[in-house]
């Protein structure tokens, strides 16, 4: 079947998360700037997930741009991966209406780790429907990063516990890996 329909709809779900996420940031009640003070971890929280967002609709964009065709498993594991994607507004606010607290940081990370988890299951299911010699199994090669994004949030884990700053800074490492381009689909459609 055509992937058109998988695209348009990913692209509206990410949109609207991203829609119901901005909503979530409160005008404060004060005047002036120090009104916003109780607002900075809601704010550091939702930038952080605007980038995880961004780089989830980036790369799905560019997996599709190897993708001819999909199938039923192919639009199960789609809705699987905007399933976990679609929780990311709520442990979002969680975090930041409660200051980075322990519990609330290692949800947000499961909420991630189940993410990369549903996104490696996608490509898992493309690359069995396109066969191992097609464009996207050249392209994607062996995902280094996604495999090593999953490390990082299992081991930020037990960590949110310990310093749940810390395990947030390996989430940001882990958006900040991903910030770099990914240029192997791109670079192989070319030849």
């Amino acid at each position: 079947m055509n992937k058109g329909r998988l695209e348009a709809f990913s692209d509206g779900v990410i949109a609207i998360i991203i829609t119901i996420m901005v909503l979530e940031l409160k005008v404060p009640d004060g005047t002036d700037l120090t009104a916003l003070k109780p607002l900075i971890p809601v704010f550091i929280s939702y930038v952080l997930s605007f980038i995880f967002l961004g780089i989830y609709w980036s790369n799905h964009h560019h997996l599709m741009q190897a993708v001819k065709t999909v199938n039923g498993p192919t639009l199960w594991a789609n809705l699987h991966l905007l399933f976990w994607l679609s929780l990311i507004p709520f442990v979002t606010r969680w975090i930041g209406i409660n200051s980075f607290a322990a519990w609330p940081v290692a949800l947000y990370g499961i909420d991630l780790l189940f993410s990369a988890i549903a996104y490696y299951i996608l490509v898992r299911v493309l690359l069995a429907h396109h066969g191992k010699k097609s464009t996207l199994a050249v392209a994607l090669g062996s995902d280094f990063k996604g495999k090593i994004s999953i490390v990082f949030y299992v081991l930020a884990l037990p960590l949110s516990f310990l310093n749940s700053w810390w395990a947030y800074a390996l989430y940001g490492l882990v958006a900040l890996m991903w910030l770099v381009p990914d240029r192997r689909i791109e670079k192989t459609l070319a030849k």
